[in-house]
């Protein structure tokens, strides 16, 4: 490509538009990439150190839904049953089926698939296992005598 020529407003040509090398850094993309990355493992972390692991939150709940019942307190726990223990029995009976004979200790809980198994040993010597299931949240789905 050659130079025009022609008379020109200024003596000296035309000037070129970009006087340097075009340079291309790829520091941008790597600062955004590794900040993106950044604030996903801070959040992993954050929640873990938050909320707890799993099965702390299982025995969390348990422990609530537990006292609850032991209180009387029927709409908080109706609120961790799950949406099949609700509707297979009536609020008057949950609390037979679930409470025990005195005070519960819970122990530690085990993963059974999707649902947390968390074991409760009463006061009087029996012992039982309440499941805990993801459904909206945390919620107690049933209840079995201890293995």
């Amino acid at each position: 490509m050659t130079a025009p020529e022609g008379p020109f407003l200024y003596d000296d040509g035309p000037a070129p538009l970009h006087t340097g090398t075009p340079r291309r850094s790829g520091k941008l993309l790597v600062l955004i990439f590794g900040g993106t990355v950044l604030a996903a493992v801070l959040m992993v972390v954050l929640t873990l150190v938050l909320r707890g692991t799993g099965a702390d939150q299982a025995k969390e709940v348990s422990g609530v839904f537990l006292a609850a019942l032991a209180a009387d307190d029927m709409e908080t726990a109706g609120e961790l049953l799950c949406d099949a223990e609700r509707a297979r029995m009536a609020q008057d009976e949950v609390a037979g089926t679930y409470l025990g004979a005195g005070d519960p200790e819970l122990g530690e809980v085990r993963k059974d698939g999707d649902a947390r198994i968390v074991p409760v040993e009463w006061s009087d010597g029996t012992a039982t296992e309440l499941t805990v299931v993801g459904e909206d949240g945390l919620k107690v789905c049933g209840t079995a005598p201890a293995r």
